[in-house]
């Protein structure tokens, strides 16, 4: 079966074809670093991730670009808020969205440009698009026609006459209210570049069609990011690259986003989980668990219980390999995930039909433990590390060596817990059950389970 994606441009499932045989390329909208990260930014960054893993897995040759922008609007009012340089809180935060994708097992892109690296590439852009009539300079601004491009807003599904085009301060000189600004003029105290038309600094959407047309060239596979980027990011690069001459974007792949009380999180309604944060009070793991588990297209209502559903879930797949391990030792990983894992991911990157197959190789193999047949223990654990490593939440991948919620704390109550076990295996080896078992009873209020296993009693934070 090839593999088949949900196409926003089409609006169906169509058969991914590559334009490069055994290549994939992908370009996805990264981070606009006008602050740190929540859950809901790198959630688009973790599902591409597990894209790239089931290509590669596919045997493809994945070229990856996740772009960073890294001068805005926004980081220059954050400039004028809190008295600091535009480029420091953009490289700091930049910082913390690598720091949030590395602490939830996300692969590094193949390249990772920056929108202030790539200039000249959009003066030449412009330069282009200017000459065939689609665009003009205006006040030191320069803008896309938009009536100079027919296929304007297919993408969105939108009438012209109906558009509202959002727009900034000091977009002045417009032709038509509906144009987008590529290039803002300079204004006093603002980074600024030289271009044939004055100093200023690039407009969002040339960003990224800029970038695009440097890396993957004239023609790539897919692109990809939020629902919230469909109009008028997306749009607009649409528009601004194929009238350059590119062909640009095969397939559009757009991830749904992670809301609260029914509204997308985001900064602005001051409603945001921030990854830093949430590492801290849950093991990145789960959250990685907590965030792929769900299909790339549905919405995640975000709540403390769900993610102690997700918590509890993904104990029950890490508390199977712990067991099988300790019985059978450590197995590799199987070279083929099973047919029905395969089929699911297939199909658009089903990982909730996919995990559901997760989930019956563990029930199967705990079965097999219970009737210490071992033969099928190590069958079901090599498949289910097979299938966890392409979703990267193997938990015996060294990435999650050491990532255990709280680990600095974790070796001190380890510790103690160690002695209040000894304590209960003193009592059971004098037969002295009833202390045993008060000593178990105890230790399961302050919320830790105890299993006894061939290799001695074993901990774990009980979460029911």
């Amino acid at each position: 079966m090839s593999i088949r994606l949900y196409d926003t441009s089409t609006r169906q499932v169509r058969d991914f074809v590559p334009l490069v045989p055994g290549c994939v390329s992908i370009y996805l909208c990264g981070a606009t670093v006008q602050s740190a990260p929540h859950i809901g930014h790198i959630r688009s960054g973790l599902n591409f991730d597990i894209m790239q893993r089931w290509f590669a897995y596919r045997g493809y040759q994945v070229a990856f670009v996740r772009n960073v922008t890294d001068i805005d609007d926004k980081i220059i009012a954050k400039e004028r808020e809190l008295g600091t340089p535009w480029w420091q809180i953009a490289y700091a935060n930049e910082r913390a969205f690598n720091d949030g994708y590395d602490a939830l097992g996300c692969l590094p892109p193949t390249v990772e440009p920056r929108a202030t690296g790539h200039v000249p590439e959009m003066i030449e852009m412009m330069r282009g698009l200017i000459e065939k009539g689609h665009a003009y300079a205006a006040e030191g601004n320069v803008y896309f026609d938009v009536k100079s491009y027919p296929e304007y807003l297919e993408l969105s599904n939108q009438k012209l006459e109906d558009l509202r085009q959002p727009s900034s301060e000091g977009e002045t000189g417009k032709r038509d209210h509906r144009d987008f600004a590529m290039w803002k003029t300079a204004k006093p105290g603002e980074p600024s570049w030289d271009t044939p038309w004055g100093r200023g600094r690039p407009g969002w959407h040339l960003e990224c069609s800029a970038m695009a047309h440097k890396y993957l060239g004239k023609a790539f596979d897919i692109h990809g990011g939020g629902l919230d980027l469909i109009f008028p990011h997306h749009e607009n690069e649409i528009a601004q690259s194929k009238a350059y001459g590119d062909d640009f974007a095969a397939f559009w792949v757009h991830n749904a986003w992670v809301t609260m009380a029914g509204e997308k999180m985001s900064k602005s309604l001051g409603n945001s989980v921030l990854v830093s944060e949430m590492v801290q009070r849950w093991r990145p793991i789960v959250l990685r668990y907590y965030l792929g588990s769900p299909h790339y297209r549905s919405m995640i209502e975000y709540s403390e219980e769900s993610l102690r559903e997700a918590e509890a879930g993904f104990g029950r797949i890490e508390g199977f390999v712990q067991r099988a391990v300790e019985r059978c030792g450590t197995v590799d990983a199987a070279p083929e995930v099973p047919p029905a894992f395969a089929e699911a991911m297939d199909d658009d990157f089903g990982v909730p039909q996919a995990l559901a197959v997760v989930h019956t190789a563990v029930r199967q193999g705990n079965s097999a433990l219970n009737a210490d047949d071992k033969e099928t223990v190590v069958a079901r654990l090599a498949e289910v590390r097979a299938m966890l490593g392409v979703l990267g939440l193997d938990p015996l991948d060294p990435q999650w060596a050491g990532t255990e919620r709280g680990d600095d704390l974790h070796g001190v109550v380890d510790s103690l817990v160690r002695l209040v076990l000894d304590q209960r295996q003193a009592a059971r080896e004098r037969k002295d059950f009833a202390t045993a078992d008060a000593i178990r009873d105890q230790l399961g209020l302050a919320g830790l389970a105890i299993e006894d296993t061939p290799s001695g009693p074993r901990w774990t934070i009980n979460s029911q």
